[in-house]
């Protein structure tokens, strides 16, 4: 049982390595830490009028990469009421990017939530662990301010 998990985890993780389509830079954190940040880039998949780019850790020899991640959103294209309609609209919001961050289970969630009173996009960064969560946490904001999404949703409060 235990040498199957490792297969199928250490598959996972040659995967994670692997995806580095949306990887933008790659800075490392000297020769002998094993340790690198990777900035990687995400639209997001219903209002593409916005850009994350989120900075994290990534340890390729170790069997878990710290939780620690930084994120920065930013309108690069048009916001439309069409797209606000589409989205999540409840406290909760919605995952809208997801990635495996070791074999155990851990993974990195990019959340989309909308301050409606601000017309606001929130996009939290977080990891979580299939038995615990992590204090660590990075917020992002778009205002629809200037698009012409704002002030076209006018949603519960």
């Amino acid at each position: 049982m235990f040498k199957k998990t490792a297969v199928v985890g250490l598959l996972a993780l040659g995967l994670t390595a692997c995806d580095s389509s949306d990887e933008v830079g790659d800075v490392s954190l000297g020769l002998f830490t094993m340790k690198d940040i990777k900035l990687n880039h995400m639209q997001d998949p219903v209002v593409t009028g916005v850009t994350c780019h989120v900075a994290s850790i990534e340890a390729d020899f170790s069997l878990a990469d710290p939780s620690d991640s930084s994120i920065s959103c930013r309108q690069t294209g048009e916001i439309t009421p069409e797209m606000i309609a589409k989205i999540d609209k409840s406290s909760n919001g919605e995952v809208v990017f997801k990635k495996s961050k070791s074999i155990f289970f851990k993974s990195m969630k990019i959340r989309r939530i909308i301050d409606v009173e601000n017309q606001t996009l929130m996009y939290l960064s977080y990891s979580t662990k299939e038995t615990s969560g992590s204090f660590k946490h990075s917020l992002s904001t778009v205002p629809l301010w200037g698009t012409k999404a704002y002030g076209a949703y006018q949603g519960e409060k």
